[in-house]
Order: C-alpha cells, then sequence, then structure tokens
C-alpha cells in the first residue's frame, strides 16, 4: 500500500498541467499526495532524530551502562556490531555523561532529566543530584513568531491591545518565552507566549523516550526497578500540560486567591483579557531572585523568617488547601524586601500544581507525626488502612522495615536530618511492600525536597521538625474539632437535602433489585436442579440399557449351547433371560 502511493505521488508530480490543475480529477490524488509527503517527513524526521541519539550515545559511550550480556541473541548482536569501541570513553562520572547528553538532545530530553532528577526513589544519589542541576536555557525563537502568536491568540494587533511591548525576549525556555509590556490602563504585565509547532516536538521525543524506557525496563539490570515506563508516563502529562498556557493562568488564579489575605506568598496577577491557550499575561513582578543571598543580605533581609515560612508555605499549600505548586524550584522563587524583616515570596510559573484527596491528607499528616514520634506500628498500620501498601501486608513486617529505615537517621542530629529524604526513604521502603506510588506523592515528594533544600540554603539552621510538627498536630486537632466537623457537615447539608427527596425511590429500587436478583437466583437453582436431574437420569437410563444387553447376550448363549435351534427347542431360562432383558430396557426407556 505504501509503494503505491508513493508511485501516486511520482505519476501526479509528472502528469501533464492542465490534468493536474484540473480539481475534478486531481483533489484525491492531491489529498494522497500531501498525506504520503506528510509520512515520508515524518519517518525522516524519526529516523533523523534516532541517529542523533546514537550520535550523542556514543559521543558519550552510555553503551559501558549496559550489561550486553542480558540482550537477546540479536540485539546482543546488533549491540556489538555498532562500532562503540571506535571512540574511547570520555573521563567523567556517569552522571555527567548523563546530564551532558540530555543537554545536547534539547529542550524536551532537558526537561525529562529534570523531572527524572526528582524520582530519587529510583535513582542512585549521584545520578539524581547531578541531573538536578540540567538548566533549561534555550535560545529564544524569532520576534515575528512571537508577535504572530499574541495576534493570533488574542484577536488583535499587539499595538491594540498593548501600550507598549518589547519584541526581544525578557527570558526563553523550552516551551514558552516571556516578553514585558505596557497595558493602555498603566500597568506592566509579562507576556508569556508558547513555542511555536512545540507539541508536535514534544509528543516525537516523547514517543521515543517511551521506546527508550521499554529497552531499559527488558535489558538493563536495574530496569524493572527504575519503572522506565510509567517515568516516561508521569512526564508525558506534565509537559502536555504545561502547553496549555491556559490552564497555567487558571492555577495562578486559585493559588493568588488562596493567599489572598496573607503576607507570605504573592502570586502575580492573571490578566484575563490578554490571556489564552498559547498566551498568558500576568503582573510583571520587581523581586530579588531568591538564589541572590548576598544581595538579600546587602538588604538586611531576616534569613530565618525567610527559611520558616518557605515551611509554612509548603504545608499550608497542601494540608489547608491541597493546592500545592509543585514546581518550587529557585528559578521560580522571587523575595519581596520592601520590609526586610517581614519578607514575602513571590512565586510565578503555577503550570505544575500537585493535590491531595481528604483521605491522602488525613494519613500523610498521621503518617508523618507517627514518624516523628517514632510510632513505627502506627506508621505501618496507617500504610496499610490507607490502601498504599496492599491488605495482605503483615503489619509487623513492615513496622520492622519502617525502623531499620528510621532509627540509623534518628541517631545523627535532628538539624542534619533531611525530611524529604526521610519521605523518599520511606516510599522506598513501601515499594518493597508492594505500594504504587502515586503521581500526586511524587509531586510532593518533589516539592518537600525542593523546600527543604531552599529553607536550609537561606538558614542553614533551620529545623524543618521543630517548625512542621506544630503545624500537623495542629492541622489533624482542628480538622476534627467540633467546629470544623459542623462545618463540613454544614457544606455536605446541601447535597444531602437535595438527595434526600429521591431516597424513598432509591429503597424502593434496592428492595425491587434484591428481589429481582433473589428470584434470578432461584431460577437460576431450579436450572441447576433440573441439569443435576437430567444428568442423574441419563445415568440410570444408560445402566438400565447397559444391564438389559448384558441379560439378552446371556439369554443368547443359553439358547445356543450347541449351535441354532429350533424355536420349540430353546430352553426355558432363555425364553426367562430375553423377557428380563426386554423388561431392563423398557424400563430404561420409562425412567430414563
Amino acid at each position: 500500500m505504501y509503494s503505491r502511493r508513493v508511485l501516486e505521488v511520482v505519476l501526479i508530480s509528472g502528469a501533464p498541467q492542465h490534468l493536474t490543475n484540473n480539481p475534478a480529477t486531481t483533489t484525491v490524488p492531491h489529498d494522497r499526495s500531501r498525506n504520503v509527503i506528510k509520512l515520508q517527513c515524518a519517518v525522516m524526521s524519526r529516523i533523523n532524530r534516532t541517529l542523533k541519539i546514537l550520535g550523542v550515545v556514543s559521543r558519550y559511550r552510555l553503551d559501558e551502562f549496559v550489561d550486553a550480556e542480558s540482550l537477546p541473541a540479536l540485539p546482543r548482536a546488533l549491540f556489538r556490531i555498532i562500532p562503540w569501541q571506535l571512540r574511547a570513553a570520555p573521563d567523567l562520572p556517569r552522571g555527567v555523561r548523563i546530564r551532558r547528553s540530555l543537554e545536547e538532545l534539547g529542550p524536551v530530553f532537558i526537561k525529562f532529566g529534570q523531572m527524572l532528577s526528582t524520582r530519587r526513589d529510583l535513582l542512585p544519589e549521584d545520578l539524581a543530584d547531578e541531573l538536578a542541576k540540567l538548566q533549561d536555557d534555550v535560545p529564544p525563537f524569532p520576534q515575528q513568531q512571537s508577535i504572530a502568536i499574541i495576534e493570533k491568540g488574542l484577536g488583535k494587533p499587539v499595538a491594540e491591545a498593548f501600550a507598549s511591548f518589547d519584541a526581544t525576549p525578557m527570558a526563553s525556555a523550552s516551551v514558552a518565552q516571556v516578553h514585558t509590556a505596557t497595558l493602555h490602563s498603566g500597568e506592566d504585565v509579562v507576556v508569556k507566549v508558547i513555542r511555536p509547532d512545540i507539541e508536535p516536538i514534544i509528543r516525537q521525543d516523547i514517543a521515543l523516550l517511551f521506546t527508550l524506557a521499554r529497552l531499559i525496563e527488558k535489558y538493563l539490570p536495574d530496569g524493572k526497578r527504575l519503572r522506565a515506563v510509567e517515568v516516561v508516563a508521569d512526564y508525558k502529562i506534565t509537559i502536555l500540560d504545561e502547553l496549555d498556557l491556559q490552564r497555567e493562568a487558571a492555577n495562578a488564579s486559585q493559588l493568588r486567591r488562596n493567599f489572598e489575605a496573607s503576607n507570605v506568598l504573592y502570586i502575580p496577577k492573571v490578566y484575563w483579557d490578554y490571556s489564552c491557550r498559547t498566551v498568558y499575561t500576568m503582573e510583571r513582578i520587581y523581586g530579588t531572585p531568591v538564589t541572590a543571598l548576598d544581595v538579600l543580605r546587602e538588604k538586611g533581609t531576616n534569613l530565618k523568617v525567610l527559611g520558616e515560612r518557605g515551611v509554612e508555605i509548603f504545608f499550608t499549600q497542601v494540608f489547608r488547601d491541597s493546592f500545592f505548586h509543585a514546581d518550587m524550584h529557585p528559578g521560580n522563587i522571587f523575595i519581596d524586601t520592601t520590609n526586610p524583616e517581614d519578607p514575602t515570596y513571590i512565586a510565578v510559573d503555577c503550570a505544575i500544581i500537585g493535590t491531595l484527596s481528604d483521605s491522602d491528607q488525613y494519613y500523610l499528616a498521621r503518617n508523618l507525626l507517627g514518624i516523628f514520634r517514632r510510632d513505627y506500628h502506627e506508621v505501618a498500620q496507617l500504610h496499610v488502612e490507607c490502601g498504599w501498601v496492599p491488605p495482605q501486608t503483615r503489619v509487623q513486617d513492615f513496622e520492622s522495615a519502617m525502623r531499620a529505615v528510621c532509627e540509623p537517621i534518628f541517631e545523627r542530629p535532628i538539624s542534619e536530618i533531611s525530611f524529604g529524604q526521610l519521605l523518599i526513604y520511606l516510599f522506598q521502603t513501601a515499594r518493597r511492600f508492594g505500594m504504587e506510588i502515586q503521581p500526586s506523592l511524587i509531586l510532593l515528594q518533589k516539592t518537600l525536597l525542593n523546600i527543604e533544600g531552599l529553607g536550609r540554603q537561606l538558614y542553614p539552621e533551620l529545623n524543618l521538625w521543630d517548625t512542621a510538627q506544630p503545624f500537623l498536630e495542629k492541622w489533624v486537632e482542628e480538622r476534627y474539632s467540633p467546629e470544623n466537623m459542623l462545618k463540613r457537615l454544614q457544606r455536605q447539608a446541601p447535597s444531602w437535602l437535595e438527595q434526600l427527596p429521591q431516597l424513598p425511590d432509591a429503597v424502593m429500587e434496592s428492595l425491587q433489585q434484591s428481589r429481582e436478583l433473589e428470584q434470578r437466583s432461584n431460577l437460576q437453582r431450579d436450572r441447576l436442579d433440573q441439569i443435576q436431574h437430567q444428568l442423574e437420569r441419563g445415568g440410570r437410563h444408560r445402566r438400565y440399557r447397559t444391564l438389559a444387553i448384558v441379560v439378552f447376550m446371556l439369554a443368547v448363549i443359553s439358547a445356543t449351547p450347541g449351535g441354532l435351534l429350533q424355536l420349540g427347542e430353546i430352553p426355558v431360562l432363555a425364553w426367562l433371560l430375553a423377557g428380563l432383558a426386554i423388561v431392563l430396557y423398557w424400563r430404561g426407556d420409562n425412567r430414563g
């Protein structure tokens, strides 16, 4: 079929001009030719991309990380004939080689490496640390394309939408780039623009990542443990969500509303009249990057308060709102130092948001409190109760595993214990007992690591445990206080009242279904009894007939002691046996 379509393209391209210009005769062939050309381009693009990946693998000799002996015969032979060995391996640690290879492969692979660095429950520590250094620094796309996307998205010229617009990008990343502008009402804004034609590129690279992930799971010694396909699937959801800037704007709007009355976190205002799926216009903020510690110190910023507020912001988002910014790396955080003794965080880039269910919130808080108190039995019991591990898990075994993980950590000074790292150890141990890590818990773990690392960078003496434990205890206490229980009942009351008139119908329907189920059960039981009775009758029928045949044979044998006899010479016994055979056969017909 493919060669036939290519032939059609050749014939069409070489057909006379008067024929190819006739819509009546060329519409379908031209459509086919365009489809074939697109298919050819896609195939060539995939081949070129694969060749580039192989080139990078060869340059950094990533083949050394593959156990060739574990491959099947054909892949092993192909692996050996590819001339990897013609290039000497770089004198670099494995983490550096992998990081640089991802940087050379481009934005999608860079972001994948960034996301992979958060899966410390799966990666060795040296790889996770090195991948965390990946920087998403991408050359900007042309100004004309950026302006065209804005004008198409907003449905008006840039000059009409904005009083001023700087066509030179302020910053550029893998998915979008940003420009500064001023509205006609005088507000300074930042305009974020999605990269042109980025989605097909991302989908193509994700398809290649899935292929690589399957090969890793199948052939690498630790492939199954790394769960590479699962990681790529999570990444696919995350990065495709980032392509919808309207979703990011909605996240920012919700987060801003959650902290509207707070002085600890500020989220820039969203300008909805100038935002759509491909364009996101937000308030321009003027803060100090959180990584500029020298500048913060020069301004007299209270770094202890700043570190503690970072922890407070995290736990407030997770437990009060169940809506947390899940991409709080230093590049997305600024500090408002207008009042240095009362500094405020400013967060941008709300594309990735995490949420937890009510039950996950409750069980997570109690698990963390159990760890704080070293009550490993409660931690194990909670994991079983909330379904994080299979119900058949022996609590005593899980408790013992938790104790083995936590006790060595608690022997160190409390200020040296990483809360985030402990959470990773917890998940790693739970995975051995069949725990499936949910994406929301992975985002939580990633965010906690970012917050803890940032807090200790700002204030090395930060004791996250002392900051977190009172918050969690207060949250659990308030959640089940009479006042909050009454509020929750009040929130549910309208729904219950709405369903109340339908309750009698629901009860009657349930009773009717119960009766119908009972009737169907009785019919099935009767049918089974009939089948069983038929089988029993069939068995009796066969037994009577078999007996009748045996008796009849005995009659024949007794009637012919020396050959054929005349009818009157047949012995009485033979007549009796023959009669008995007839009776048995008739009985089998009537009772079978």
